[in-house]
């Protein structure tokens, strides 16, 4: 029984461990590496809780370090990507630390508008915190799962590896583009919007049809728009949780 009660905290220490994979090669700018181990712990994210509930194991040691192997994978990561975006369109002498005679005290310099993207990290742990002491989410989530929202963000750079083009670029490689993702980002880890969980209780498709439909349509979207199709996915999720929630009121 004591063996089998630490299995699924070991499948999320492998999330951590990913995760911190994925923070080395994130800050190096490598990041189709870094997409890579953070598709392994997502993975491991959400292996974790199925063997918890398959074993009868849930504990709150095991919560407790779901989120911390959270806060890195899907909270430090995504920040750190959408650091080295805007850094790769904000670089200026005149916008950087140390650029002013009263500190050049200070020996490098770095631009001061990438550390916006750093406010997703603060955003995913005021979300995860939350998360934690709120007993009401249980079959849906309150704002956007910081899983989610790091593919939302992964998908950035992805896209412009994977299907490059000068419009997608200048698209994306946009300051004002990238800093209003952010925004939109941190909004939505912590609304009160409500959305479904992909959890089945049973493969009944009447009890469970929003999640098939969300299923098939973002396996279509992915076959025909690749990584682009990433962001229309989690525009997909919102609405059709919005159309849940109006229906089961009305």
């Amino acid at each position: 029984m004591t063996l089998k009660r630490h299995i699924p905290n070991f499948v999320t220490l492998l999330n951590l461990f990913c995760g911190s994979i994925a923070v080395l090669f994130a800050v190096n700018g490598h990041m189709k590496i870094t997409a890579l181990f953070v598709f392994l712990g997502i993975f491991f994210d959400f292996f974790d809780g199925f063997l918890a509930r398959k074993l009868n194991v849930q504990s709150n040691l095991g919560i407790q370090l779901d989120s911390l192997a959270d806060m890195v994978t899907s909270g430090v990561v995504p920040g750190i990507v959408m650091f080295k975006l805007l850094e790769m369109v904000s670089y200026s002498p005149e916008s950087s630390w140390g650029a002013s005679e009263g500190m050049q005290w200070i020996s490098f310099r770095m631009p001061l508008l990438p550390l916006v993207g750093l406010f997703i990290i603060l955003a995913s742990a005021y979300r995860l915190a939350k998360f934690n002491i709120d007993e009401d989410q249980q079959d849906y989530f309150k704002g956007l799962p910081t899983p989610a929202n790091t593919l939302l963000i992964l998908s950035l750079p992805l896209i412009m590896e994977y299907q490059n083009s000068d419009l997608i670029n200048s698209i994306i490689l946009n300051k004002w583009i990238l800093i209003g993702v952010t925004l939109v980002s941190c909004y939505l880890l912590n609304s009160n919007i409500k959305l479904f969980a992909l959890k089945f209780k049973n493969w009944s498709f009447k009890d469970n049809s929003t999640r098939y439909i969300f299923i098939i349509l973002s396996i279509v979207a992915l076959i025909v728009f690749k990584f682009a199709a990433i962001p229309l996915i989690i525009i997909i999720y919102i609405i059709m949780s919005l159309l849940n929630t109006i229906s089961t009121k009305s």
